[in-house]
C-alpha cells in the first residue's frame, strides 16, 4: 500500500485532484468529508461541537449551520483551536479505519487540507501540493463560491502559506491555470504513484 497525502490551500483545486485520481482507481480518504460525517446529527462529535460553541450553531432540523460555525472560528484562532480539537481526534481515527479496508497494493489517496499545519508530513510515503497562487485562490473563492473578499482572505489567513505547503511537498501540481491544463499533470503523478506502489513504495 502506497498512502499519499494530497493537501492544497483552499480555492487551489485540490478537491479536483482527488475527484481525477479517484476516478482512476485511488482508494481516497476525504477529510472534509469525513469532518462532515462525524459531525452529523446524532453524532457525539456534533454534541461536543454544540457543548463548546452553543445552540447558534445549529440549524432549525438539528444539522450543523457551517456557515455560523465558520463565522465564529474562522475570524478567532483560539475558536478555531477549539474546533479542531474536537474534530481532528474523530477524523484521525475514521480515516485510519478506510485506510484499514485498502488492499495490500493499493494507492491510498489522504485529501487532508490541513497536512502542513498540523505537521502531517511525516504520516505519508509521498505528499502531493495542489499549489496556485494566492491572487488566483482569492479569484477563484469569490468569482465561484460565493465568498467576500473579506471572508475569502479570512479562509486563506486561517490555513498555512504557500511556502509553508510548498515546503512539505514531494510532488507540486500546479493548477494556476485553466482546468483543461490540471488533467495532464495528475494523470502523470498517478501513473507514478501506481509504478511506486506497484515496486513496493
Amino acid at each position: 500500500m502506497l498512502r499519499v497525502g494530497l493537501t492544497g490551500g483552499i480555492g487551489a483545486g485540490k478537491s479536483e485532484v482527488s475527484r481525477l485520481l479517484a476516478s482512476w482507481g485511488a482508494v481516497l480518504v476525504d477529510a472534509d468529508l469525513i469532518a462532515r460525517e462525524v459531525v452529523a446529527p446524532g453524532t457525539p462529535g456534533l454534541a461536543a461541537v454544540v457543548a463548546e460553541f452553543g445552540e447558534g450553531v445549529l440549524r432549525p432540523d438539528g444539522a450543523l449551520d457551517r456557515p455560523a460555525l465558520g463565522a465564529v472560528v474562522f475570524s478567532a484562532p483560539e475558536r478555531l483551536a477549539a474546533l479542531n480539537a474536537i474534530v481532528h481526534p474523530l477524523v484521525r481515527d475514521r480515516s485510519a479505519e478506510l485506510e484499514a479496508a485498502a488492499g495490500p497494493d493499493d494507492v491510498v489517496v489522504q485529501d487532508v487540507p490541513l497536512l502542513a499545519e498540523n505537521g502531517l508530513a511525516a504520516l505519508y510515503d509521498l505528499v502531493v501540493v495542489v499549489d496556485a497562487p494566492d491572487e488566483v485562490r482569492l479569484d477563484r473563492l469569490v468569482r465561484l463560491r460565493g465568498m467576500s473578499e473579506e471572508e475569502a482572505r479570512a479562509r486563506m489567513a486561517a490555513q498555512a502559506g504557500r511556502e509553508e505547503r510548498l515546503a512539505v511537498a514531494d510532488v507540486v501540481i500546479d493548477n494556476s491555470g485553466p482546468l483543461a491544463g490540471l488533467e495532464p499533470q495528475v494523470r502523470a503523478v498517478w501513473e507514478r504513484l501506481r509504478e511506486r506502489a506497484a515496486a513496493g513504495r
